[in-house]
């Protein structure tokens, strides 16, 4: 491995602490079976997923993020009033306004602070990394929190057979910090947006163009609209193309890879990509099995399952990438230095 680190104007970045939460509400293939005309095998052979978590009513993103918020800094071992922003990848905002950035920021108590939402669907979680690896590494803050969350099943079309199956809550916040002397950290990025996409991954209502009525309630424009088709071409496509450019341009190959950590939203775009990655199986982290897709939530889940089973270490280089509504996707190389 000749890893070609590139220079920052400043200071390096890092990942200090994570942590994560989903609902205790378990919905399994089973129970989807007495909902609508599915079943266990067939979820289980088209997705890899098995069971997913559900929000309990009362509740919104925003309080994901707060139990994943606390376990993160209890991790670290600092006070709420020690962050100086916090930024949430989410697509399900608990309201149109205030940002859940705003929300979170008022029930952990972290006075002081401040923040915003990024939109980018499934990606969420690592476009805002990387803005708040930016905001670390220009010199501007040294505390930023960083969540990925979603309440996917408050607009999901349980009648629709083809993306009921399909989506889960949960989410996870990191803690960035600048790098230590002799410490890498983050490494590089590739992150892209293709509007062309939004067609095939969207949800028409409540927006400026389509306000809620009763006619857009009545049409379902308040659901996830998918074409599984085109939105599996791209992803398998995306998420290849980024993730070998990133690794190229970085003097790396799959080999050198301590763990890759993707997107959970099928399993066989997860294995696609790493067969052309050359990755071994045993070094690609997925759980979508337990939680379904938990769009911006699934990174963050996914690099605490890699912890609990020993696939993510001090030292080793890590890439992670994903693919969302938008069309958007993402590719980050880092090393964990926790």
């Amino acid at each position: 491995m000749s890893l070609t680190v590139r220079p920052v104007v400043g200071r390096r970045a890092k990942i200090t602490a994570l942590g994560t939460y989903v609902p205790p509400q378990v919905l399994t293939n089973k129970d989807l079976e007495k909902m609508v005309d599915t079943n266990d095998q067939w979820i289980m052979e088209r997705t890899g997923i098995r069971e997913r978590h559900v929000l309990g009513k009362g509740l919104g993103t925003s309080d994901m993020c707060v139990e994943a918020a606390k376990k993160c800094l209890a991790v670290r071992g600092i006070q709420p009033s020690e962050v100086e922003v916090i930024i949430v990848g989410t697509v399900t905002p608990d309201m149109m306004f205030p940002s859940t950035a705003c929300l979170v920021q008022d029930k952990i108590g972290a006075r002081g602070a401040w923040g915003f939402d990024v939109s980018a669907g499934c990606s969420g979680f690592v476009f805002a990394l990387q803005a708040g690896v930016k905001l670390v590494e220009s010199g501007a803050h040294s505390k930023v929190l960083v969540c990925g969350a979603d309440a996917n099943t408050r607009m999901t079309d349980y009648t629709d057979r083809t993306t009921c199956v399909l989506f889960g809550d949960g989410g996870g916040a990191v803690l960035i910090e600048p790098a230590g002397e002799g410490e890498i950290g983050f490494i590089d990025f590739i992150n892209e947006i293709d509007g062309s996409g939004g067609v095939a991954l969207n949800l028409k209502g409540g927006g400026s163009l389509n306000p809620s009525t009763h006619e857009t309630v009545d049409k379902k424009m308040h659901y996830i609209y998918q074409d599984g088709q085109a939105v599996y071409k791209f992803a398998v496509r995306k998420m290849s193309e980024v993730t070998a450019r990133l690794l190229e341009r970085n003097g790396v190959t799959g080999a050198d890879l301590g763990c890759f950590i993707p997107h959970q939203a099928n399993k066989r775009i997860i294995t696609a990509t790493s067969d052309r990655l050359g990755l071994a199986p045993e070094r690609v982290i997925i759980n979508i099995d337990k939680y379904g897709n938990t769009s911006a939530g699934t990174i963050p889940l996914a690099m605490e399952t890699a912890i609990e089973e020993g696939k993510l270490k001090k030292g080793d280089l890590v890439l992670m990438s994903a693919v969302g509504a938008g069309f958007t996707v993402g590719a980050t190389l880092l090393r964990w230095e926790i």
